[in-house]
């Protein structure tokens, strides 16, 4: 079932004379505006990689990565029914949970015929309680309803590795490791690691040794951070 949140990005992205849920070929596709292509993508950019690919052929594409930064959790006492509670989510989402997404994405982004939306938002998402017997291993006790955008923050528009590299700005030695990465961005070290991947893979950084059991990078091209 379609979101309000998907149906009010689609809207987002649509100019005048723009159509929905379009087939072309064996695939459906969100928005065609502008002889664009939009594809709204709430779930895993793995799921639609070898669809964009495709596309890319024949076509540009907007691919709309949003990322929850702030989410109301809507409690009820049934599908449709009584709302009972209001909370905040404690999860919270940054610019740079998209690094966990490109991992499986860096063999279709950058591309000269693809743009990727990464649109900062809040939303509230509607529950009621769920049926059968909780499985153990599983804390979900409950039914999404609903999504629906509250804001938009912020959209950040990336079309090379450059526009990439640019969301993590920050001071470096040069050369670095992972380590270096996560302690001045502030995250955890398989978050840093993730980054590095995805930069190596789409050419932003280059290995150019070790230091002990760590690689060392460094940029390439024209991005240049802040040198510590």
């Amino acid at each position: 079932m379609e979101t309000s949140l998907h149906r009010d990005l689609k809207t987002r992205y649509a100019g005048d004379g723009a159509r929905f849920e379009v087939p072309i070929g064996k695939y459906r596709i969100d928005v065609v505006s502008n002889d664009r292509l939009v594809e709204i993508q709430h779930g895993s950019l793995a799921a639609i990689r070898d669809k964009v690919r495709k596309l890319l052929d024949d076509y540009d594409v907007t691919v709309v990565k949003p990322i929850v930064v702030r989410k109301l959790l809507i409690k009820q006492s049934a599908k449709g029914g009584q709302v009972t509670e209001r909370r905040l989510s404690p999860k919270r989402g940054t610019l740079l949970d998209l690094f966990d997404e490109l991992i499986y994405f860096t063999n279709v982004f950058p591309h000269r015929r693809l743009t990727l939306d990464v649109p900062l938002v809040d939303i509230e998402e509607w529950r009621y309680p769920g049926h059968g017997r909780r499985r153990r291993w599983r804390h979900r006790d409950h039914q999404i309803e609903d999504q629906k955008l509250v804001e938009v923050r912020e959209t950040h528009q990336l079309r090379t590795a450059a526009d990439l590299a640019g969301l993590v700005s920050c001071s470096l030695p040069r050369p670095f490791h992972t380590g270096q990465l996560a302690e001045s961005l502030s995250v955890d070290r398989w978050i840093a690691q993730r980054i590095a991947y995805c930069f190596r893979k789409i050419g932003t950084v280059r290995q150019t040794g070790k230091q002990g059991n760590a690689r060392l990078y460094e940029f390439v091209g024209g991005h240049q951070p802040r040198w510590r």
